[in-house]
């Protein structure tokens, strides 16, 4: 079943008693997202809060908070559908009749994307036009105490080029409302509708954009899909959905508007001003630090006469967007060959922020054509900012963590096989750089056959400076002693002395908590790759040869926090502890 609307998403949850409806009153600040976190660390059902304070507004989260969810609410449809599309390009190049004829199923099924227009009198979203404080009644969400506001954290930012309206972006950029009638655009550098307000920039003219909120469980999953630049998502949105989309005009002008979203918030963001945004919880799982970024002003709203505000809470691995970024991962993973052809899997880990560790398994048909692979997805859409990027040719599992890496550190030749790259772009988000939006890269190989086996069982004796020594996996050694701003260069002294001691460990990693962060992989992936930047903290012994630097092992990442970072997200005591005494209101009198 495909689900065109919020609402019948959520009768659908009902139906499957996994949903809670939460009668009690709930303050939009820090409470409700309290409660959420709580429910989807427990693996619970959907939330609807049907009593908000500050608002008319229902507001539904965990929509997509489990696996099972998200399978219910795509099903296996558009995975299949993207497979067949993929097989095609060989079965009908060069097309024939009977090519044709024997894939008349799919081409059915193609021709079933697109967009269609629905009368303005049969749109739910043009029920109520809002043009005064036209923000005034939205709920007021604060996930973290340090936030600079609410925020809407499900926005559906729609822009089109200023030169060519055909190119349009679909993109979840967080809102941060400032009042009634302005909020804050979070664009990222490396994402489409920063792109069309650069180029509204450089014209000096304003851009038109609209905040939709809601719709299509399928609408929702594009927005937020890595699909390649010029690909529409809405059309992305049609193919999920398995039909076309309805669209309405808007009677005001501009932008049309999906014709089942919830709310259309409508306005201009004009050229080179700015405005404070943040801090924001994101999910990296630490604050997003205050900058400068632009003013959306908001003209009118359209919303549904009963409408309801679907949100989301991000945080710490694993949350909501963990689910939904590993379905689309899935349903576009079959594509990354036809774009990057000697890729033939390639898998980014949602327990990193999605951007800071990508993992590939890639064709090696001449000496070094990793390489190759490697540019060409560091060239690639979102995949441009990889902040670290393995690679094998040995098929596996790449969603398997411990897998990879033990595939990789066993072929991994240190003197020809790790790159790292400073003063390149980097992920907004991540804070690990000198400065916003700079950092580092770096490119991992382990290619052909294993060259080393590798060790499982410490018996090197203790390391001066570390108390706790622990293997996390094969080849990998993780350790812990003093914090960064006791003893900033211990990384390297520990480098010295295991390369001293001819370690046969091929990578150490020295963290806060060895015992801590190697427990369980979404521990390690999430406290290794989001507090190190490989050009100032990975250490090991090299030399310049032909202008190529050739490392020698051990090498050893220095993940521990250290000044400068932002605060990881941690929930202020007393909603903690107002939650836990009003636990059974919220949940003693749950209808499904």
């Amino acid at each position: 079943m495909t689900y065109q609307n919020v609402r019948q998403w959520l009768e659908t949850l009902g139906k499957e008693k996994d949903l809670a409806v939460i009668e009690a009153p709930v303050d939009p600040y820090l409470e409700l997202a309290e409660i959420h976190r709580r429910v989807i660390e427990e693996g619970g059902p959907a939330l609807l809060f049907t009593n908000v304070k500050g608002t008319p507004y229902p507001v539904a989260t965990n929509l997509f908070g489990t696996s099972r969810r998200v399978d219910l609410a795509f099903g296996p449809r558009p995975e299949q559908l993207i497979k067949s599309l993929i097989g095609a390009t060989e079965t009908l190049l060069p097309p024939t009749m009977a090519a044709l004829w024997n894939e008349r199923g799919l081409i059915k099924d193609i021709l079933k994307v697109g967009m269609k227009t629905v009368p303005e009198q049969e749109a739910p979203v043009l029920a109520v036009k809002v043009t005064e404080n036209p923000l005034k009644d939205l709920p007021k969400v604060t996930s973290w105490q340090e936030d600079g506001g609410p925020f809407i954290t499900l926005p559906l930012v729609y822009t089109e080029s200023p030169s060519n309206p055909k190119d349009h972006n679909l993109g979840m950029y967080r809102i941060q409302l400032y009042d009634d009638q302005t909020t804050g655009v979070h664009w990222q550098i490396h994402k489409g509708g920063g792109f069309h307000y650069y180029e509204a920039e450089q014209q000096n003219q304003p851009l038109p954009v609209s905040v939709f909120i809601g719709g299509p469980p399928a609408l929702i999953a594009s927005a937020i899909a890595p699909v390649p630049e010029h690909l529409p998502e809405l059309l992305l949105a049609s193919l999920i959905l398995g039909g076309k989309l309805p669209m309405t005009d808007n009677p005001l002008g501009g932008h049309r508007i999906p014709a089942e979203v919830e709310f259309a918030i409508q306005g201009l963001v004009p050229p080179y001003e700015r405005r404070l945004e943040g801090p924001f919880g994101d999910h990296y799982g630490y604050y997003s630090l205050a900058h400068d970024f632009p003013v959306f002003h908001v003209k009118h709203m359209w919303r549904r006469k009963d409408a309801i505000f679907p949100a989301t809470i991000l945080g710490k691995p694993r949350q909501e967007d963990y689910y939904l970024g590993n379905f689309l991962q899935q349903l576009l993973s079959p594509a990354f060959p036809m774009v990057m052809p000697s890729v033939r899997s390639l898998w980014t880990y949602a327990e990193t922020g999605f951007n800071a560790l990508t993992a590939a398994v890639v064709r090696e048909s001449y000496s070094r054509e990793a390489l190759v692979s490697a540019f060409r997805i560091l060239g690639e859409g979102q995949l441009s900012l990889t902040k670290f990027l393995m690679l094998t040719n040995r098929p596996l599992d790449l969603s398997d963590f411990t897998e990879t890496l033990e595939a990789v550190l066993e072929r991994f030749n240190p003197t020809t096989d790790l790159f790292i790259f400073n003063k390149t772009s980097h992920d907004t988000l991540d804070y690990t750089g000198e400065k916003l939006n700079h950092g580092s890269k770096a490119v991992m190989m382990g290619i052909g056959q294993p060259i080393r086996e590798l060790p499982r069982t410490y018996v090197d004796g203790d390391i001066p400076g570390i108390d706790q020594v622990i293997p996390y996996c094969g080849g990998c050694l993780v350790v812990s002693g003093s914090s960064y701003e006791r003893e900033p260069g211990l990384a390297e002294r520990v480098m010295h002395h295991m390369d001293s001691r001819n370690t046969a460990w091929p990578m150490i990693v020295l963290v806060d908590d060895a015992a801590e962060v190697s427990a369980t992989q979404t521990s390690f992936l999430w406290s290794v790759f989001t507090r190190f930047n490989p050009a100032t903290d990975i250490f090991a012994t090299a030399e310049v040869r032909d202008h190529h630097l050739s490392y020698k092992l051990p090498l050893v990442i220095d993940a521990r926090m250290k000044p400068g970072y932002p605060d990881e997200l941690i929930p202020r005591k007393d909603i903690v502890e107002t939650v836990d005494k009003r636990w059974n209101q919220y949940f003693g009198k749950t209808s499904v």
